[in-house]
């Protein structure tokens, strides 16, 4: 959530950071109006709880008709006190009600649009042409269901659509993808992390991720429990109702999880393959920064990505995402895109996001500097979501006999092996 006091000072920047998002520039009027409520409620309380005091000191020393008059009124007051105790609880209600329904404050560079309207900042690598190597590229699938990699009519048949099994060199390419991504985070000063998979609905809630995005979310009513989208979620929970020691950040952690998305809205999209999948495995880098670093802690997270992918030997772009395709919690974010050969277009393969201090106000993370204590920032950046990176591997380094190279870095957690052969059938 936003700061308040920054809401008061400046509530024209909170309303032109709800019109780039496309969202509800009403809701900054109702929260002021809610939140002046909720302090001249508390005002009024403390002074009738103030009144009460004092004339409880006075009725044990009168007696008769003074007495009976000072009874008289403590009874109003307490009438009063009990009034304005409501009315200060739900105006408190109202406004925190109404402060996580607010998204995060955009940052002023941040391009203004819908999902087309982001800016590219920079590419990488060299797509390459197929018609001058002599074949047609096949899809991802289609290579995938020839190496024995990719199963998705039994993932169908078990689980339904949009689910898959990883076979044979498949596993071992996703193993072979999360330690090089793991190994890679370790040599960056990450520490490494297995995270839960169900989280409470206050580690969801704080991470912003049952506002816009509740739709894509799973829940186990019996338990109360949700299925996390992504290890940011029990990463920045990680620390909740915590206080950290300034001379401790920042503190970074890569997390491995499973992932679950109900890819509500996606209908007839991607439906094709593994790129769009209800569950999925990655490898995610999760920060906790002060305030002031947070801008070149995304740098960093970026640069990190990009060295993934370089090392992959992927053609991918870098994109500053447009305003109203941010995520709640996000001030801003760069996505990196891979060339997909048969889509001849570039497909989101990592993002990483500045959350400011949003998260952590709403989970209750601070810092202490001496003996002042306020709220820290935290970001995050995929590293390597699976199936799309399998996706972009298997289509940018296919061969035309059908076998596909492994890129030198992920060679030796494949046993050595240099190409991906087609199996029998």
């Amino acid at each position: 959530m936003i700061d308040l006091r920054l809401l008061r000072e400046d509530p024209d920047r909170v309303r032109a950071s709800q019109r780039a998002r496309g969202e509800d520039v009403a809701l900054v009027d109702s929260l002021l109006s809610a939140d002046e409520r909720r302090r001249s409620s508390g005002v009024r309380f403390d002074e009738l709880r103030a009144e009460q005091k004092a004339l409880g000191k006075l009725i044990p020393k009168a007696s008769g008709e003074e007495k009976a008059e000072l009874l008289e009124k403590a009874g109003r007051l307490a009438a009063g006190v009990k009034a304005a105790d409501a009315e200060r609880d739900a105006a408190d209600a109202e406004t925190q009600e109404l402060l996580l329904r607010l998204g995060n404050l955009v940052h002023p560079d941040v391009p203004v649009g819908g999902e087309e309207d982001f800016v590219t900042l920079e590419t990488h690598g060299t797509i390459r042409d197929f018609d001058a190597e002599g074949f047609t590229p096949k899809d991802h699938l289609e290579l995938g269901q020839s190496l024995g990699a990719i199963d998705v009519e039994r993932g169908a048949k078990v689980s339904g659509s949009r689910f898959y099994f990883l076979t044979g060199v498949g596993a071992l390419l996703e193993l072979a993808l999360v330690n090089a991504a793991v190994a890679q985070a370790t040599a960056a000063g990450f520490t490494p992390m297995l995270t839960p998979a169900l989280v409470r609905p206050q580690s969801m809630a704080g991470t912003g991720f049952l506002g816009q995005a509740s739709q894509d979310v799973y829940h186990l009513d019996k338990d109360d429990l949700y299925l996390v989208g992504t290890s940011e979620v029990p990463l920045a929970a990680y620390h909740m109702d915590e206080i950290i020691d300034a001379d401790r950040l920042p503190l970074r952690y890569a997390g491995f999880s499973p992932c679950f998305r109900r890819e509500a809205g996606s209908h007839g999209k991607d439906t094709r393959g593994i790129f769009r999948v209800h569950q999925f495995d990655k490898v995610e880098m999760f920060s906790y920064v002060a305030p002031e670093e947070s801008q070149e802690e995304h740098r960093r997270l970026l640069e990190w990505e990009k060295q993934w992918l370089t090392s992959l030997e992927l053609p991918f772009r870098v994109i500053d995402v447009a305003s109203g395709d941010l995520g709640a919690s996000a001030s801003r974010k760069f996505d990196c895109e891979a060339w997909i050969p048969t889509q001849g277009r570039y497909r989101e393969l990592t993002s990483t996001s500045d959350c400011t201090e949003f998260q952590s106000r709403r989970l209750q993370i601070r810092v202490r500097e001496g003996k002042k204590v306020r709220p820290l920032a935290t970001l995050n950046g995929t590293l390597c979501a699976v199936p799309r990176t399998i996706v972009a591997i298997l289509e940018n380094h296919q061969q035309a006999d059908g076998s596909v190279r492994v890129p030198e870095v992920l060679r030796p957690y494949l046993g050595g092996r240099e190409v991906l052969e087609p199996v029998a059938k």
